[in-house]
């Protein structure tokens, strides 16, 4: 073909409709698998590529989507929790492959992000990471609703919450961690982490737990539970707090892995060796959980998998597909801190 290709000359070649090529092309859910390979096959033999510019003026779209940060503390002044960090390029390559453009920023919480966004034609849509204080942001996640923002968040998958969720099975993680250490033998297991409903993730995580120990025909020690936010500076005041507090303990499920390893740093400062005296978990599998001594058993969220659902169901939400909160299973990765390692 001597001039540029266009999509009714693909879908003339594939047998289906221009908008059916439209579709599929932009990864809609209506276009079956086979239809979707083989519009994608042609396209790629013709050397089609979408002309972004042509097509959002149609549709008044901007084909970007705004990713937004929240501000966590962090050892390095990233300011990004590290979990986000490793769920970023899944969610970069997931756009690239819809034909979206992806702009980073982080929430400033004093802006209308709809307005910054959405109304100023900036973004699509907006994905949100990280949240701090849940009670204190529920309020603006309810005015994205009422304002008919299209956005989805990661956190804690809630009946009754405002908006879009994706998150992790955090209650199942903490069922898998608790019956983890409970069968290398370990009774009295101390939980580090805001269990609350300022901090919806970290109270499934304690909740599974809890669940575990009843399980076992243990009772959790609320002596034996110590708030903690996601640093490595908490997680080793938390531990030495609980050190300090004289309270039998044999075993630390933590709320992160930032939690987690600084809690290490605290028992290690006290003469306490884990695993031996000590097993303990995290949760995330941040890329520093396996660089530990020992290296730090955790229960894994697949950050992979979260970045392309975050990225698709806002691409359903702007397409005007129904779209449901999502969770999504975790996985235990066994290392030496919990003192039971699979052969």
């Amino acid at each position: 073909m001597k001039e540029r290709p266009t999509s009714f000359d693909i879908a003339a070649l594939a047998g289906v409709s221009q908008p059916t090529v439209s579709r599929a092309l932009s990864g809609s859910p209506a276009v079956s698998e086979a239809t979707r390979k083989r519009i994608e096959a042609i396209a790629r033999q013709l050397n089609y590529t979408v002309d972004k510019n042509a097509s959002s003026l149609r549709k008044r779209q901007s084909k970007t989507l705004a990713l937004l940060f929240f501000e966590d503390p962090t050892a390095d002044d990233s300011l990004i929790n590290p979990f986000f960090l490793s769920m970023l390029g899944s969610l970069t390559r997931t756009c690239a492959l819809r034909g979206y453009d992806l702009l980073t920023s982080f929430q400033q919480m004093s802006a209308n992000w709809h307005v910054d966004y959405e109304d100023s034609h900036k973004a699509d849509g907006i994905i949100l990471l990280g949240y701090g204080d849940y009670e204190l942001y529920r309020a603006r996640l309810e005015a994205l609703v009422a304002q008919g923002t299209h956005f989805v968040r990661w956190g804690s998958v809630q009946a009754g919450q405002p908006g879009v969720t994706i998150g992790c099975d955090n209650f199942g993680g903490g069922l898998m961690a608790g019956e983890h250490l409970i069968a290398d033998g370990r009774r009295h297991i101390a939980f580090l982490g805001e269990a609350s409903s300022h901090y919806p993730e970290f109270n499934d995580r304690y909740l599974g737990l809890a669940a575990a120990l009843r399980d076992a025909g243990l009772t959790p020690d609320p002596a034996l539970r110590v708030d903690a936010l996601s640093t490595e500076q908490s997680g080793y005041e938390a531990a030495d707090m609980l050190l300090a507090a004289s309270e039998r303990f044999d075993a630390i499920f933590a709320a992160s892995d930032l939690i987690a390893i600084g809690a290490m740093r605290a028992l290690e400062e006290a003469g306490r060796s884990v695993p031996g005296d000590v097993a303990i978990i995290g949760f995330d599998d941040i890329p520093a959980a396996s660089l530990t001594h020992p290296p730090l058993t955790t229960v894994a969220q697949d950050y992979r998998a979260a970045g392309e659902m975050l990225v698709d169901t806002l691409l359903q939400q702007i397409r005007g597909d129904p779209v449901e909160s999502v969770s999504l299973p975790a996985r235990l990765i066994v290392r030496r801190s919990s003192g039971v390692v699979s052969a």
